[in-house]
């Protein structure tokens, strides 16, 4: 009697984690040149360096940023075009595809269902559909969800791909066989997730709206739960129906200017920054939330590279530094959150406490200087108005103490519990004084692991590394993190460990049918060798 085969919980949490990073690879690209942009368009910068300010300047920074920014403000399609991709074990380009696709008619469905029930909110001239509880996507009308709409149908469309992409029908309908089904499937499902949403997620929203009420009426207890929610539920969306009410009504305060009444912490902050001599009112601190957009990152960028394993510090710095650089300058965080919030989930919670704690803390100190808009807009910004008015030396202390926290304390939580944050992919640890690169066929050498190799040269061992894996039709799947390639095979008993070492590498690790070989810096091509290989052999 066969034992029946115990199901590894941990191996989809596992296969989420590795696809939902591989989407974010292509950010800090990004965020290298959305630096340039920020240059470009900050009037500050423009008045300094008055060249910047003609036509032709503008125009190129209106391109850089603007064009950037709408990548990461559609960070839903990201995810879900690339989850699917690498979640697909073969023919990954029809899986984005067909990702793709069914992102469009989730959208399409959603807008359809909230147009027929008379669900759709107007847009205000000034604020847009920011605090209704949806947004535009595309060009189209649809409930606000953040990421996670993209996020779960990238996750089903990879899983359907999977088991279905192999089926095949009688000749009558042979037009569904293969990579057709999945995308049959996925029609259904799409339709089914956008009109299934009109009814799951409003309600969602509405008890999120609720808190603002308690938030309100519970002190600095109140804007702790503000400042934590502003963080905690960016992932969702959610965090727009928390301080909006804050910001354009008067939940969030009003202020009496003759016979006009001001309702609103930030209308009711301009106004109060014309007035000399008089302090902000206690309601200015509902919009000093933007102080965690930017002050924390310093902190948990330099950590993320710190704590990377010593192999992957430089690619990990490559990755991080542009990422910092566009958190100080333009207060943009949603790259450097996407890296983490998934794969450390523990991180963002105790983020999100944080910055409940330091927004108090600007309270308590008495220190309403502005937040937002970059480390150049906050200096100048306050400057304007004066120590007197804004205290914002004592804000600027506060930054480096919150980065140096965030520093010191993510650093011993990644340590501590061994989270898989940027440089610390791996699974399993494994002695990071194996050296990388060249000097890791002189290790195996050493330990006599390595056999020779073939004398026909790199794609000879190739071919041995693939034989060594049990042969193309016991790879079931092929990954890379920045240093590993990540194979799963069918059955590990074929593996052969002389003939992969035919290829230089920095150790072999084996974990059931899962196997990773550390090849360093040069595992992508290492990666794309592999897959030359095993489709020469079809």
């Amino acid at each position: 009697m066969t034992a029946k085969k115990k199901f590894n919980f941990k191996a989809p949490l596992e296969v989420f984690a590795k696809s939902i990073v591989q989407p974010m690879m292509y950010l800090s690209v990004a965020g290298i040149l959305l630096i340039v942009g920020i240059i470009l368009t900050n009037k500050t910068i423009c008045a300094l360096v008055p060249v910047l300010g003609s036509g032709p300047f503008q125009l190129v920074g209106a391109v850089v940023y603007q064009s950037l920014m709408f990548i990461i403000n559609n960070l839903s399609i990201l995810f879900c075009v690339g989850i699917a991709g690498a979640m697909a074990k073969k023919n990954k380009g029809h899986a984005s595809l067909i990702a793709l696709m069914s992102f469009f008619l989730f959208l399409q469905a959603n807008n359809i269902v909230l147009n027929a029930t008379g669900s759709l909110a107007d847009a205000s001239g000034m604020l847009g559909l920011t605090g209704t509880g949806q947004a535009t996507v595309m060009g189209i009308q649809v409930l606000d969800t953040g990421v996670f709409g993209g996020i779960i149908l990238g996750c089903i469309t990879g899983a359907v791909f999977n088991k279905y992409s192999n089926k095949q029908f009688p000749i009558a309908l042979s037009m569904f066989s293969g990579v057709r089904f999945p995308f049959l499937i996925m029609i259904i499902i799409s339709w089914i997730m956008g009109a299934g949403f009109c009814i799951v997620w409003p309600p969602v929203q509405g008890a999120i709206s609720s808190v603002a009420g308690i938030i309100k009426e519970s002190g600095n207890i109140g804007l702790f739960i503000y400042g934590m929610l502003n963080k905690l539920l960016v992932p969702t969306g959610l965090h727009h129906l928390i301080y909006t009410p804050f910001q354009f009504s008067d939940v969030g305060g009003t202020l009496t200017l003759g016979d006009q009444v001001i309702a609103g912490a930030y209308p009711i902050r301009v106004a109060e920054m014309a007035m000399t001599g008089q302090p902000f009112s206690d309601s200015t601190y509902f919009n000093s939330y933007t102080f965690n957009n930017l002050w924390p990152y310093i902190g948990i960028g330099l950590a993320f590279i710190f704590t990377a394993y010593k192999g992957n510090k430089d690619k990990t710095k490559a990755v991080i530094i542009p990422l910092i650089i566009t958190a100080v300058l333009s207060c943009v965080t949603e790259p450097m959150d996407f890296l983490f919030v998934f794969a450390a989930p523990v991180l963002f919670v105790v983020h999100s406490v944080l910055s409940g704690i330091f927004l108090v803390l600007l309270k308590v100190l008495s220190v309403p200087a502005s937040t937002a808009g970059g480390i150049i807009n906050i200096v100048v910004s306050n400057l304007v108005l004066g120590v007197d008015k804004t205290n914002w030396p004592v804000m600027l202390v506060l930054g480096v103490v919150n980065a140096a926290l965030y520093f010191f304390l993510f650093t011993f939580l990644i340590k501590k519990l061994n989270l898989h944050t940027p440089g610390r992919e791996e699974e399993s640890e494994l002695a990071e004084s194996v050296a990388e690169g060249e000097a890791a066929a002189s290790v195996a050498v050493k330990q006599g692991a390595v056999a020779a190799a073939p004398a026909e040269g790199v794609d000879a061992g190739i071919a041995d590394l693939v034989a060594g894996l049990g042969g193309k039709d016991n790879i079931e799947e092929l990954e890379n993190c920045f240093t590993r390639l990540r194979v799963n095979v069918k059955n590990p008993d074929l593996i052969n460990e002389d003939l992969i070492n035919h290829v230089p590498n920095s150790g072999i690790n084996r974990n059931g049918n899962n196997i990773q070989i550390i090849f360093g810096m040069k595992v992508a091509e290492m990666r794309d060798k592999v897959e030359n290989a095993i489709e020469k052999e079809q």
